[in-house]
């Protein structure tokens, strides 16, 4: 799988500063229990974390709202300037504008890797350096990554070309296999830390049930060729993938899909999704980091309304990552679940969470890929109710009634001074649903409609993934 360098694999954000890495992900016990990755408010206290014990890896509300700004680089974009903009699904573009063919690979444009990978001079002194790099011996550093170098190989196959991005957890490489064809693949590397291995075999049995459930990988979910133990490191090796769908945003300036691209894009997220959820599983972390597009190779454009060059994909087909969360039916349920921003309500008022968990998620990220940047901007769980509100109108009575989390209500609301300055963020950032579309085309109005039906806050009245493929914004797809 490839990722933005740095952090070019989902897991791997530290270096973002768009959220930090959750370190209780690959915490769970030999009983599965499962801590969840992704929470953004955690990165300030990423070493502390990975001192304390497995039943503590919960999610730590992040109580300094004010730095909000300063902890990711999302940073908030006027909605106004791109009201009754319809320019966004793609008619603006002039194919004459269209400059050389690029691609989007995480590293630099002019440094992007090939599939295949060909004998260069640079290669043959790599291999030249292969006996030596060889006998070195094993070494990890002290957070137990195990230390690796560009021409080291793995399992006598694997050549290691350079690190796609580093977390909690471990690592993942790009590498070249040279028993299958010299081809590129992705190696995501585990940390020689037991409660690692552990999660990290859960998610491995997770893979090849996908796998196994569907050998011709029509549910595009990522497909784990194989995996190995390397000195105390489980290896897990993957098909190589373009960016995340949260890199091309980023790199393309946070400017929003076009609207066709959103129709294929969540057309077969629901399809992948729902192939999980009728295998009796949740993924429970869904976002746009962990939706990777098969190839990302884009074309320039020059935009003469906004005065800059934009980058369009040549394909927006995608591929779903990160199972290491994912959870069966039968197993125990973490009482927390998902990255903040597409947490679904029963999560956060902690009334029990399944599936429709999951489709929660689903309409946060199609805001986003509309909107090119977070609606639910926040680390305080009050604030993001408030947001809610903001954007859906009130919390049903039954659910604040039934949540054991009476200190975000008083009266049976929730309890919010919107003439504080938290309250003055939100009513800046959060419009009602509909005013967010950009204009009232019918394609926008399905769209909208699908998300408020995602979004509704009721799990048991909320739109099922089968419901949803059934939709008439996915009637073009048709």
């Amino acid at each position: 799988m490839r990722h933005h360098s740095g952090s070019r694999y989902s897991d791997w954000e530290d270096k973002d500063n768009r959220e930090c890495l959750d370190n209780g992900k690959y915490s769970r016990t030999c009983k599965r229990k499962r801590l969840h990755s992704g929470e953004r408010e955690h990165r300030d206290h990423k070493h502390s974390n990975d001192q304390l014990k497995s039943s503590d890896y919960h999610y730590l509300e992040d109580k300094h709202t004010n730095k909000r700004q300063a902890i990711h680089d999302r940073r908030y974009v006027e909605f106004r300037r791109n009201y009754k903009d319809c320019d966004r699904d793609g008619k603006h573009r002039d194919e004459s504008n269209h400059t050389q063919c690029s691609k989007s690979s995480g590293q630099s444009e002019n440094s992007s890797h090939r599939r295949k990978h060909k004998p260069t001079s640079s290669h043959v002194s790599h291999s030249k350096s292969h006996q030596r790099k060889r006998s070195r011996s094993v070494e990890n550093d002290e957070e137990g990554h195990l230390i690796c170098e560009s021409g080291d190989l793995l399992r006598g196959r694997y050549e290691i070309v350079h690190t796609l991005g580093e977390g909690a957890f471990g690592k993942v490489v790009e590498c070249i296999d040279h028993k299958g064809g010299n081809t590129r693949i992705a190696v995501k590397i585990i940390k020689n830390v037991e409660k690692y291995r552990e999660a990290a075999q859960s998610e491995i049995l997770v893979l090849e049930h996908l796998n196994k459930k569907d050998p011709e990988n029509k549910y595009c979910c990522v497909q784990m060729l194989e995996w190995f133990d390397h000195h105390g490191h489980v290896c897990i090796v993957f098909e190589l993938l373009g960016l995340s769908t949260y890199d091309f945003i980023k790199e393309n300036g946070f400017l929003p899909f076009p609207l066709d691209h959103i129709r294929n894009m969540a057309y077969q997220i629901c399809k992948s999704i729902n192939f999980l959820h009728k295998n009796k599983l949740t993924h429970t972390d869904l976002k746009p980091e962990n939706i990777l597009f098969v190839q990302s190779d884009y074309v320039v454009s020059y935009n003469n309304k906004k005065k800059r060059d934009e980058r369009f994909l040549k394909s927006s087909d995608i591929k779903i990552v990160d199972f290491g969360s994912a959870t069966y039916d039968d197993e125990h349920h973490s009482a927390l679940v998902s990255t903040r921003h597409y947490r679904a309500p029963e999560v956060i008022l902690e009334l029990g969470w399944s599936q429709p968990c999951d489709v929660w998620s689903i309409g946060c990220i199609l805001i986003e890929y509309y909107l090119g940047l977070t609606v639910f901007q926040t680390h305080d769980s009050k604030e993001h109710l408030a947001m809610m509100e903001r954007i859906l109108g009130p919390l049903p009575l039954h659910m604040i009634q039934q949540t054991r989390k009476r200190k975000y209500f008083y009266h049976d609301r929730l309890d919010w001074d919107e003439h504080s300055s938290a309250g003055h963020y939100v009513r800046k950032r959060c419009k009602p649903l509909k005013e967010l579309m950009y204009c009232n085309q019918q394609d926008h109005v399905e769209l909208f409609d699908l998300i408020h039906k995602m979004l509704e806050y009721d799990p048991n009245q909320r739109i099922t993934l089968d419901d949803a493929m059934k939709h008439p914004f996915f009637r073009k797809l048709n």
